[in-house]
């Protein structure tokens, strides 16, 4: 159980938030009146008043709001947190989405101190049931009443996508086959076939946004610029070899080229991460192979199950 010590918003982006004491919250959007509220998953930020207090015994001298979060609370460690977490304060349901964010540039705090606690101990949260959360106001973890959905990005990598000379085929039609399967599927990332910024894109969603399955399509090949496999397997902490084997062990009953394939199949903390070919046909009988196959993996991850045996 924890206690709000403060609500917190400002009027526009950029400059540090100020305690209102009260807010509404509105579902699917943020407080009323922040300016960071919005239809994304970053509606409302959240601090435990313990880690403001640790640096500020370094000489820091904030106040709450001041890093930019919308809600200061004694009692929680957010980081120690999963995504998917379910808050209750009062009629409000909060459901966590990110921990800890990208800083672009450098805050006054960080000019002073050298650091800044925001990037790695603050935490998002979407609002799924609206009402006001006031100062004082007690805030517990709520057990979920139903299994949450799997949750995917698709990542393109494609230079002439990614300036704009030709559709991306491949990346909705993934998504779409995703999202009928039932998945969650929460961005969809257009990226030019450049290793580093792959890889940024899949340690941000693997880490921040904890997703259960991330698919990439595209730079699986011999072109000097398909630079995929090596970008995946670079940021992985274990890897999934069988996966990639399966797939080509099919597509080469259909095609010969399959064993030109470099993709790879990893494990990042507790995502999945499968390498696609570029083509939509190509994509869709390469998810025939695992489609049934990986939400054991996935729930093994979540260590939701249990592995087992054939009998």
């Amino acid at each position: 159980m924890g206690k709000v010590i403060a609500v917190c918003t400002s009027e526009k982006r950029g400059i540090q938030k100020h305690d209102v004491n009260s807010g509404y919250f509105a579902a699917e959007w943020g407080i009323d009146s922040d300016a960071h509220a919005g239809h994304w998953h970053r509606q409302v930020s959240l601090l435990s008043a313990d880690k403001i207090e640790a640096f500020n015994q370094k000489g820091a001298g904030v106040i709450p709001g001041a890093f930019g979060e919308n809600l200061v609370v004694e009692g929680f460690d957010f980081r120690s947190l999963p995504v998917g977490t379910l808050l209750r304060c009062g009629e409000v349901l909060l459901e966590m989405t990110q921990i800890g964010k990208e800083c672009h540039s450098h805050c006054e705090i960080y000019k002073k101190m050298g650091d800044c606690i925001m990037p790695r101990e603050g935490v998002f949260a979407r609002v799924l049931e609206p009402g006001t959360i006031s100062v004082g106001d007690e805030m517990t973890i709520e057990p979920r009443t139903k299994e949450r959905p799997w949750q995917a990005a698709v990542i393109t990598l494609s230079d002439k996508g990614a300036r704009g000379e030709r559709e991306d085929k491949s990346g909705p039609a993934i998504a779409e086959r995703l999202k009928a399967a039932g998945y969650d599927v929460v961005e969809q990332i257009l990226l030019a076939d450049e290793p580093s910024a792959l890889k940024a894109q899949l340690i941000r969603l693997c880490d921040q946004r904890q997703l259960d399955l991330i698919l990439t399509t595209g730079g699986t090949g011999f072109s000097p610029r398909d630079n995929t496999p090596e970008a995946t397997i670079a940021v992985a902490t274990r890897l999934a070899p069988g996966i990639a084997e399966a797939i080509r062990a099919e597509s080469l009953k259909i095609t010969k080229h399959a064993m030109l394939s470099r993709s790879a199949s990893v494990i990042r903390g507790k995502t999945l991460i499968i390498n696609l070919p570029g083509s939509p046909k190509a994509c869709m009988e390469s998810m025939d192979v695992f489609m049934d196959t990986i939400p054991h993996a996935m729930g093994l991850l979540r260590n939701e199950v249990q592995d087992c045996a054939r009998t």
